[in-house]
């Protein structure tokens, strides 16, 4: 059977995070989306989503396909279910399609379906603070996935531990002289990944391919941090997708960065209002402020976006692609893609200067900024100009 992950209705809500990747490639907990679900059907899976996206990740059609809506996570129950799907049936949880059967170029009725409810409970990723809210379970979700029938590499001896049963090490991990609790929580590190000396972990933590822990950093739980990042300062309940940066002292937490983000030394973000009250946060869907439901609530920062050093950010503040921020004071909490600037004013990051940077920072991790990149950059700084004339 061939497996098509779409985006479903969450794209634009999902946004800025979706403007540069489908829903699949969200990470919440160690795994991307999309690697949970091909880890647990054990099949590649490609991805229908929009349409200037579709060069860099193409749908592959054959003649028998299952659609699978990719906001929602992979439970072994719902696997089973998409796994045994037939010709004219479709999964139905809480009144919404999330799996069907469909054969190429025959359009799907659902009326003529035979709707199959799944009941148990999903996690839906339908807002970008719904990543770091559901970060902790789904990092023990993929924990147990990623670990069944495994045997964690040894862990030095001048590593403190406290249960240790919780804590994975793949083969290469560089480890000595720090502190780990993973008493409240499952912490896997991946292969290649650095702890450096004095590092302070506490789970559910993951760290991924290649990424380095700072000494002295001080990392709470319900954190991710992706592959080829690094980052020190203090992190709680945050997650950084891949080949981004957070290395300095600093706060941050609550909080989402995608790739290609690098924060300056110092930078802070406010995760609580002091009023204590609910945080709201700008909405491309709507083009208004959006309530979260949460009293915590920090940085949300799309890909290719950098500040400054002691860069302070306000609760609730989101961030575009591509924006360049810098100078004393807040920012406003609602930053466009392509601005450059700070409290005092911002002007347009222009695309050639985008480029020129990208090609640098991304060749420091040997990997090349294609056409196919710069043309779905220039699609979205060209989709996100009114936001700037604001």
């Amino acid at each position: 059977m061939n497996y098509i992950l779409y985006d479903g209705s969450v794209r634009d809500s999902l946004l800025p995070l979706t403007f540069t990747r489908p829903v699949a490639d969200i990470r919440v907990g160690i795994l991307t989306i999309r690697e949970k679900w091909e880890k647990q059907l054990n099949c590649t899976t490609t991805t229908l989503t929009e349409d200037y996206l579709a060069e860099k990740f193409p749908m592959v059609e054959l003649g028998h396909n299952v659609m699978i809506n990719a906001a929602y996570l992979p439970t072994p129950t719902l696997v089973a279910m998409v796994k045994d799907l037939k010709e004219g049936q479709a999964i139905c949880y809480q009144e919404e399609i999330i799996a069907f059967y469909t054969r190429e170029e025959t359009e799907v009725n659902f009326d003529d379906c035979t709707l199959l409810n799944y009941t148990d409970p999903l996690v839906k990723i339908a807002f970008p603070w719904d990543i770091f809210s559901c970060n902790g379970a789904a990092i023990a979700a993929d924990f147990a996935l990623l670990t069944a029938g495994r045997t964690s590499a040894k862990i030095p001896d001048t590593v403190q531990c406290i249960a240790k049963e919780n804590i994975f090490v793949e083969e290469g991990v560089e480890l000595s002289f720090a502190m780990i609790n993973a008493s409240e929580g499952p912490v896997y590190l991946s292969k290649g990944a650095k702890v450096l000396e004095g590092a302070m972990l506490r789970g559910p933590f993951s760290l991924g391919l290649n990424s380095t822990v700072k000494m002295g950093a001080k990392i709470y739980g319900e954190t991710t941090v992706g592959p080829y990042c690094t980052v020190g300062g203090e992190l709680k309940n945050a997650v950084i997708f891949g080949y981004s940066n957070k290395g300095h002292e600093g706060y941050l937490g609550n909080a989402v960065l995608g790739e290609w983000c690098n924060l300056g030394a110092d930078t802070n973000n406010s995760n609580l209002k002091n009023n204590y009250a609910e945080v709201k946060v700008w909405s491309y869907e709507t083009e208004r402020f959006a309530k979260t439901g949460l009293q915590f609530c920090g940085l949300i920062m799309g890909d290719h976006s950098k500040c400054g050093i002691n860069t302070m950010f306000n609760t609730g503040t989101l961030v575009g692609v591509s924006a360049n921020i810098y100078g004393a004071s807040f920012p406003r909490n609602f930053i466009p893609s392509f601005s450059w600037g700070g409290a005092a004013g911002f002007t347009t990051y222009r695309l050639e200067k985008v480029k020129e940077v990208a090609e640098k920072v991304m060749a420091r991790k040997k990997l090349p900024y294609t056409e196919v990149d710069h043309a779905i950059l220039q699609h979205v700084f060209e989709a996100t100009e009114k936001y700037r004339q604001r």
